[in-house]
């Protein structure tokens, strides 16, 4: 196809934000079609973008033969039944994170989108940042050596406000655990592999935001094993006072393996920590240029704040994907994986007790 045209359902910030900006530096891409339930929201939307159509009905998006990809942006209990309605369409599908309120659901949207062979994205951003990608390069290159743990911490601010539909179990599924929590697990996956089994425990301790009820996560902690027998161990809150929001506040990564340290922070795009074994300690590692922006990407990083726009290369990578009629580096899949871990996280706080995971 010369043009594609892309329909994003649900238009709020997200998508005005992230991937309006991402679809803006793809060739011969169009946003063709917009849909929100609301019809104010809609409207808003269609003012910004000129989308020439609209509708406040999914269904009616999903269904049309001028539209080619869908990118999914709306509460995570939707996610399901329009990935699923737009991959029987032959809709190639871009889908927020996480994708379903439980992990059987997930599988069944990626093997649906499998079965469609259509091109499938969950969109875990992170995974864009230059110095996570460049992480990821030097451990596949072996230069982590036999790794031996994994940690993680994420801990922003964001007081007693009102979340909307993420304050709401039957609407989010999860609070911080399918919020934050599972780009992290996700960075897990690609750095030490699958887990093997896990211990968690979760917290509300806001269950009144701006006087609306909450029953959501605001806290979660994971203790893992991997099946490469590393260890792991993962920590989220929303209410970690004075730390701030998103780049400004705390993400940061640290792998340990037998001949190297590397330590990876949201903030710092362009630069890593590394230490070998018995070294003096950690050092300033530079991330080469040729990791600033994803293949095939015409972004400038020098254009704009780098701690935003490398989530731009997101789309860019979704439609290079259905051009070049391969899989997305970031698939269905790794979004299924990712829920299989948070189901357990739930089911350990419940029981009290390890969980195995298959």
């Amino acid at each position: 196809m010369s043009t594609i045209n892309v329909a994003i359902v649900g238009a709020g910030g997200i998508s005005l934000q992230n991937h309006l900006p991402g679809l803006a530096l793809c060739p011969d891409v169009r946003l063709h079609a917009l849909c929100d339930a609301n019809p104010a929201t809609l409207e808003a939307g269609r003012v910004q973008t000129g989308a020439p159509v609209v509708s406040t009905r999914w269904e009616e998006i999903v269904e049309r033969d001028d539209v080619h990809a869908v990118i999914i942006a709306t509460p995570n209990f939707l996610h399901p039944a329009i990935a699923i309605a737009a991959v029987r369409n032959g809709k190639h599908v871009l889908c927020e994170k996480p994708l379903a309120l439980d992990a059987a659901t997930a599988r069944q949207m990626a093997e649906e989108a499998d079965k469609a062979g259509v091109r499938h994205m969950t969109a875990f951003t992170y995974q864009f940042v230059p110095a996570m990608r460049y992480l990821r390069h030097l451990v596949a290159r072996g230069d982590l050596g036999t790794p031996y743990h994994y940690r993680s911490c994420r801990l922003q601010d964001w007081g007693t406000r009102n979340l909307g539909w993420r304050q709401q179990r039957r609407l989010a599924g999860t609070g911080e655990l399918g919020d934050m929590l599972s780009h992290r697990i996700d960075f897990a996956h690609h750095l030490m592999g699958p887990m093997r089994r896990l211990v968690a425990n979760v917290m509300t301790r806001t269950p009144v935001r701006d006087g609306a009820p909450n029953d959501t996560d605001d806290w979660v902690a994971v203790l893992a094993e991997f099946k490469s027998g590393a260890s792991g161990v993962l920590e989220s809150s929303k209410l970690a006072s004075g730390r701030n929001e998103s780049w400004r506040s705390l993400d940061w990564v640290e792998i340990n393996g037998s001949d190297a340290t590397f330590e990876f922070t949201t903030g710092r795009w362009n630069e890593l920590m590394q230490g070998r074994q018995g070294g003096p300690g950690l050092e300033k590692l530079e991330v080469p240029r040729e990791f600033w922006v994803w293949p095939g990407s015409s972004r400038d990083p020098s254009v704009g704040d780098p701690l935003v726009s490398f989530r731009y290369d997101q789309a860019i990578e979704f439609i290079n994907a259905i051009r070049e009629e391969r899989s997305c580096a970031v698939t269905l899949h790794d979004g299924a994986r990712a829920q299989e871990v948070m189901d357990a996280a739930i089911h350990s706080a419940e029981i009290r007790a390890w969980v195995d995971l298959s």
